[in-house]
């Protein structure tokens, strides 16, 4: 085990953007962080007053006209009325797609109280519904055994309008630390929470988390808080297993908060890839909802997380207790390992399709078998082709000096026309590593201008003669602390070395007012090897 931290310690050697933003001094418990990072697969909920008109959340105020900012405070409460709500079908609906905790935006930047509060009369208690949506959502999933969280912003757009100050975010004039009256209502705010709602597992802090963590680890000393304390990176899958727990945070669209128009939904099996990838980057993912105005879910979201609760029915074992293996993976075959055991997860997707009854032969290089090796697909006995009796569906496998070859036969019929699009799972018992990964360092960067030298090292060339290693940048400008929806885009040419040592690319006609991130890669001919990501401005 010592070997393969290092291996993957290797990976991930600078901080990122998100680590360098986080403050130090973190009271989250270790042994809860593991836990947390077992859970695996959360549920976002990102529901709030405006959802009646299909905006998005809260930002449609800062940047708006007065009669809109007065409309918005003003009318939209008298007509919030989900008649249609029922939280235990969410609930149950969850704990059937293999949710295991769930986060519920109790108030998001607008300053809208999602739960019974005597702080503010901006609230769900001030609506034609009246009932406390917080409370109800938390009993619900947890009759299900789905641990709650709470989404909380430290931004209130309401309290800065009375007090006459601009709708913004992320500049000091409007942060609660510089904002005395925002501090108070901010702390008697999470002080509500987190004593009317008994144990709350997970606090998540979008905005400054100054003064607020500190009072929900007093108040309840065993709660995580995620953003805040922990990265949480927002519609991207870093390139890299990152240090320590992280958790992923995704739409199941573009839009956090419901919306009927303008909106393009992924597809289910891209939701089961974004789970596959986090959990084999040894991140959880938090999967978002946005429930409709009147309390239902959109049936979009439903379809996708039913579609997500047939896979997790076959193949959880994956993605509970496990961290990453050695690599991340071979071309289209990805990897979790079991925690504390030599049991590897090889997560194949369908590129090309595996059609139910044939053979598919793999070379897995980064896996070694022992005397012990034992070789299974997820949810099928290996004993049973359906209709086929003459057939031994059993996998089989060889190890050889290329790797470990592997035959497994899909059999499961999981869909009337036998044509099951999403990922299936080796599973394979007392393995080793067979491989040890290059590394490489995102180093300095340096803006002047509109131009930009970057520097990168080759730290391992992994028993390669030898390697291809480059840059990769996109612009951040604009985007909020966390989203990442921009593509990266190559920075200039690649160069090939043969030893491990340092390498750099200059780049011109960048804006020179812009903010850019910045990382590099090594090639391998299994997979391309991400250093960390950094920032660069002028």
């Amino acid at each position: 085990m010592r070997r393969l931290t290092c291996l993957l310690l290797l990976l991930a050697t600078t901080p990122t953007l998100g680590q360098e933003m986080l403050p130090p001094g973190s009271l989250n418990q270790p042994e809860r962080l593991e836990w947390f990072r077992d859970l695996g697969f959360g549920l976002f909920i990102h529901w709030s007053v405006d959802s009646q008109t299909g905006v998005v959340i809260s930002h449609s105020l800062p940047g708006a006209d007065d009669a809109y900012v007065k409309r918005f405070f003003a009318e939209l409460p008298k007509t919030f009325n989900p008649r249609k709500f029922y939280p235990q079908d969410w609930a149950a609906l969850a704990k059937l797609a293999g949710i295991r905790y769930m986060v519920f935006t109790t108030k998001h930047h607008s300053g809208f109280a999602m739960w019974d509060t005597k702080t503010t009369n901006f609230g769900v208690r001030n609506t034609p519904f009246r009932r406390d949506i917080t409370r109800e959502l938390v009993d619900a999933f947890r009759a299900q055994g789905i641990r709650p969280g709470f989404y909380f912003s430290p931004d209130d757009f309401l309290w800065l309008w009375k007090n006459k100050i601009e709708l913004q975010r992320h500049i000091p004039a409007v942060q609660p630390r510089n904002n005395p009256g925002l501090m108070k209502l901010d702390l008697d705010q999470m002080r509500e929470l987190m004593t009317g709602y008994g144990p709350i597992d997970f606090v998540f802090l979008d905005g400054e988390p100054h003064q607020l963590r500190d009072l929900a680890w007093k108040l309840q000393p065993s709660t995580i808080v995620t953003r805040g304390a922990i990265q949480t990176p927002e519609l991207y899958v870093p390139g890299i297993p990152l240090e320590g727990p992280w958790e992923a945070n995704f739409t199941m669209g573009t839009a956090w908060q419901y919306q009927p128009q303008n909106e393009n939904y992924k597809t289910g099996g891209q939701v089961i890839d974004i789970l596959v990838e986090t959990r084999a980057k040894g991140g959880n993912l938090l999967l978002n909802v946005g429930p409709k105005p009147d309390g239902e879910l959109p049936i979009e979201q439903e379809e996708r997380l039913r579609e997500v609760a047939l896979w997790m029915q076959v193949n959880q074992e994956c993605i509970y207790g496990v961290r990453p293996w050695v690599i991340t993976n071979e071309q289209n075959v990805w990897f979790t390992k079991a925690r504390n055991e030599d049991t590897v997860y090889a997560i194949v997707k369908q590129q090309p399709r595996w059609v139910r009854g044939q053979w598919r032969d793999f070379v897995l290089k980064s896996v070694a078998a022992t005397p012990q090796t034992h070789v299974s697909v997820l949810g099928q006995n290996g004993r049973v082709l359906e209709y086929r009796p003459e057939v031994n569906p059993a996998p089989t496998f060889t190890q050889q000096t290329d790797g470990l070859h592997v035959r497994a036969m899909f059999t499961h019929r999981l869909q009337d026309n036998s044509r099951w699009p999403n990922p299936i799972v080796l599973k394979l018992t007392h393995v080793k590593p067979a491989f040890a990964p290059p590394g490489v360092e995102t180093s300095s960067g340096v803006f002047s201008g509109g131009s930009a030298k970057l520097s990168g090292r080759l730290t391992d060339l992994g028993k390669a003669a030898s390697l291809e290693v480059g840059f990769e940048y996109r612009s951040i400008v604009g985007l909020d602390a966390s989203d990442r929806s921009i593509p990266w885009q190559p920075a200039g040419g690649s160069q090939t070395l043969t030893a491990p040592g340092p390498f750099s690319v200059e780049l011109s006609n960048l804006n020179p007012e812009g903010v850019y991130e910045y990382r590099a890669w090594v090639k391998h001919p299994l997979l391309t090897i991400y250093g960390a990501e950094k920032r660069i401005s002028h």
